[in-house]
């Protein structure tokens, strides 16, 4: 079951479950309390685990979203997303060509792709995924192989280049929100501000109220 494909849906806050990152709740217990604060975009990231490992770990996130009517997207893997029934994938600049991930998945579900400069964000243009993340804007924490920090700034040139629903991501935490979102970011994509936040349900409102 796929749920359709809202234009309105590809905009907000976006959040990245990523087992690696948290560590004090299960991914399940952070899913339902960040649905219930308000999130309905959700991202299963897994990118040390086997297919068998990340299938029993995605499955059942899949299904809290389909009782929750949340959208779900997979990381990297189409073999994953169609496995779990995801309603769609989102892709690298190294993962699976957009051409053929959109041929695997077929035309109703969601792809997004990853871009770090303008010649990227230029051909995702052309290709015309559902949505592209841009980034990383600051440091991230969950990560140490990233790319060049683009900062505000390189976010402000690249949305004159793309009408396509565009997701900062890359170290954002609360403060920083609102001059991201002035800069032409249709959402934020979290993983730490909100995955290793005391208070999930608290940081999830905190960031929405700050995106407005």
């Amino acid at each position: 079951m796929t749920a359709p494909l809202d234009p309105h849906s590809l905009s907000g806050l976006y959040v990245i479950l990523d087992p690696s990152v948290c560590s004090a709740q299960s991914l399940a217990g952070l899913f339902r309390q960040a649905a219930g604060a308000g999130v309905t975009l959700f991202q299963y990231r897994n990118k040390t685990g086997s297919m068998k490992e990340a299938y029993a770990e995605a499955l059942p996130l899949r299904k809290i979203a389909v009782e929750l009517g949340v959208t779900f997207i997979v990381n990297d893997r189409c073999d994953l997303a169609l496995a779990v029934e995801a309603d769609g994938v989102h892709l690298g600049q190294t993962d699976l060509l957009y051409a053929y991930a959109r041929k695997v998945m077929g035309p109703d579900k969601i792809i997004g792709l990853s871009t770090h400069n303008a010649g990227q964000v230029k051909e995702a243009e052309q290709l015309k995924p559902d949505y592209i993340g841009f980034g990383p804007i600051f440091k991230p924490a969950s990560k140490q192989d990233h790319d060049p920090v683009v900062g505000i700034e390189g976010l402000r040139q690249i949305r004159a280049l793309t009408s396509l629903p565009l997701f900062a991501i890359g170290g954002i935490q609360l403060d920083r929100v609102g001059e991201v979102m002035r800069a032409g970011a249709d959402g934020i994509a979290v993983i730490s501000a909100v995955l290793n936040a005391p208070d999930v349900a608290k940081a999830v409102k905190d960031l929405i109220a700050q995106m407005k």
